[in-house]
């Protein structure tokens, strides 16, 4: 199997001079095509990239299936935007199912520090940070990063800290109508 960085690659040593010719490639583009084939070798198990158009590196989808945790069973889609500015701005990540989450709310805006163009913790975006990075932190969103302390959906917090059983009812039940695999 040919990963999508690797075809990049190649089009990209055979069409140079087209490529010269008609456009000068993007900081942003030229990153990309490393850090994708980096974020492809490293990918978590619970993951998986698609892009939707093979020549756009900036545009793709993260599926993330959780193998334990409140949010086993769910398949949850998120799509991550990288602009032009990159890496010194942030890539932009929506979730686009519907999810109850105290980090994730329910218009699929992400709270990951990592993700924050300045942060508090001063764990926000860097220029040094990369692809892989992002994707692990999604992932870790249903495991270890979790949190109630600093959430961007108060009610999901709320909830769990007021009863945690009628928290996970509400979980699998979200999981039921918006995320079934």
């Amino acid at each position: 199997m040919i990963t999508l960085s690797k075809k990049l690659k190649q089009q990209s040593s055979t069409g140079k001079k087209e490529n010269e010719e008609n456009k000068r490639i993007s900081i942003r583009d030229k990153l990309l095509v490393k850090e994708v084939q980096e974020m492809e070798e490293h990918l978590p198990k619970t993951c998986k990239v698609n892009f939707e158009d093979p020549n756009t590196l900036h545009k793709f989808s993260l599926i993330i299936t959780p193998e334990d945790g409140f949010w086993h069973g769910g398949k949850f889609k998120f799509t991550i935007n990288i602009p032009d500015e990159y890496n010194i701005l942030p890539p932009v990540v929506t979730c686009q199912t519907r999810i109850w989450h105290p980090n994730i709310d329910e218009e699929g805006e992400v709270c990951l520090s990592l993700l924050r163009q300045s942060s508090y913790d001063s764990l926000g975006w860097a220029p040094t940070r990369r692809l892989k990075d992002v994707i692990w932190g999604l992932n870790s969103l249903f495991a270890d990063l979790l949190n109630f302390d600093d959430p961007l959906n108060v009610d999901a917090a709320d909830h769990y800290s007021r009863n945690k059983e009628s928290f996970k009812t509400k979980v699998k039940e979200y999981i039921t109508m918006y995320a079934t695999r």
